[in-house]
């Protein structure tokens, strides 16, 4: 959530840095409107409650002298009905600006390329040699299918389309690659977390899901109470921190974990309805921070250089790039997104987003830490896919494809795959 006072003190900034976010300057004036009504609200209601504090210490002088305070009384009255209807008039204008607030989104940092969607992207760096078969690659939900490693088909009888079966040694790739993830980001100092996979209301709130994205989730009723099953482990691991205040002495704070997480992809229908792109449930390890504002964006270069070391181990080629101010998260003031090639599509296809949030979900979950002077301040937090599993699942197969139809493994995961080195029809049930 933004702050509300850097708007009143920089609106036109405000209204040039949220366009580039697709805001209309005209709500950030309807916002600032209702601030104002608000600030004149609350000065005429701590005038009448001191003014009912002072008759109360009137009535109070009267009746221990035994005087009538009869009219002190009746002022009483009148200036209680007041301050009701004040306090009334208040609680509505304090919705009204809520409802503008919490949906505008973050502003873009200055670095950030000003564009309303992904072709104003812009590519940072590339890493690895895109491989060049002497044979035309296959899709792989073509090679996972014809090795018996997944199966799509009876997913779709079970749960539906965009959900999937892992097999024999497909299984084992899949825990493989997040095994293999896991120990890689507790070498670069995250803590290992298994969170709940199911979160309140607050909690996604907290995170910025809600109220944009109510309609990607899957929502349970339990006892009359809904609770979320998680999109994205950024949801449990940044609200773990939510409503404390830290010592500024122990900033900054990493965490990992392992999640399933669930989607209900409402607004990309007809998109990568086929193979591990896009799946209403699937396996991501989750990298978040939490610092102190003058570090976030130095933080945010070692969490893509943990993400990218990642891909970088598993020998997979991939592009980093800066993504446009229409085209990152919600949340975000910047966000990297890796992409890893992948041959039959012959193009680069997104596996992780590191974003650097500000204080953003900070003020909304009240992540605060106490500086030197003893001070509260807003922490910045900052999240990336480290990575999602079954992008990489997909970007391994078709990679480390042979023409025989077979998957080599790369070499950091042998030793996670119990010495097998090739995936064959063999060894794959």
């Amino acid at each position: 959530m933004l702050d509300i006072k850097l708007i009143r003190s920089k609106p036109d900034w405000a209204k040039e840095k949220l366009a580039a976010r697709s805001v209309k300057p005209e709500e950030i004036d309807e916002l600032l409107e209702y601030d104002k009504q608000r600030r004149e609200f609350l000065v005429k209601t701590e005038t009448l409650k001191e003014k009912r504090n002072k008759v109360s210490q009137e009535i109070s002088t009267k009746k221990r002298n035994k005087e009538n305070a009869d009219q002190e009384i009746a002022d009483m009255k009148q200036v209680g009905a007041d301050i009701k209807d004040l306090d009334a008039k208040l609680e509505e204008i304090e919705g009204k600006m809520n409802y503008i607030l919490v949906r505008l989104p973050n502003w873009p940092d200055d670095s950030v390329p000003v564009g309303p969607d992904e072709s104003y992207n812009v590519e940072d760096r590339k890493w690895g040699t895109i491989p060049t078969e002497g044979f035309k690659p296959k899709h792989h939900w073509d090679i996972g299918e014809e090795l018996g490693i997944l199966d799509f088909e009876q997913a779709g009888k079970v749960s539906g389309s965009r959900f999937v079966y892992y097999l024999g040694m497909g299984a084992r790739l899949e825990r493989a690659v997040y095994n293999f993830m896991l120990d890689e980001h507790q070498k670069d100092g995250y803590t290992e977390v298994i969170p709940p996979y199911l979160v309140n209301n607050e909690a996604m709130f907290g995170t910025s899901q809600f109220p944009k994205f109510t309609e990607d989730v899957y929502t349970v009723l339990v006892d009359e109470n809904p609770l979320t099953l998680i999109p994205t482990a950024e949801v449990p691991l940044t609200n773990y921190f939510a409503g404390k205040i830290l010592n500024e002495e122990d900033l900054p704070k990493y965490v990992t974990a392992l999640t399933p997480c669930f989607r209900s992809e409402a607004g990309s229908a007809g998109r990568d309805t086929r193979g591990l792109i896009r799946m209403h449930q699937f396996n991501k390890v989750e990298m978040v921070k939490v610092c102190k504002p003058e570090n976030s964006f130095d933080e945010l270069e070692k969490l893509t250089k943990n993400a990218e070391n990642i891909l970088q181990k598993l020998n997979l080629a991939y592009h980093v790039i800066t993504l446009a101010s229409g085209d990152a998260s919600f949340s975000s003031t910047k966000t990297y997104d890796l992409e890893v090639w992948l041959p039959a599509q012959e193009k680069y296809r997104e596996v992780s987003s590191c974003s650097n949030c500000l204080d953003f979900q900070a003020r909304r979950a009240q992540i605060r830490y106490r500086d030197e002077n003893g001070k509260t301040q807003f922490a910045h937090t900052l999240n990336g896919s480290g990575l999602a599993v079954g992008r990489v699942v997909a970007a391994i197969l078709e990679n480390y494809q042979n023409e025989d139809g077979s998957v080599d493994i790369p070499e950091v995961l042998v030793p996670y795959m119990g010495g097998v080195t090739k995936i064959t029809k063999d060894n794959a049930i």
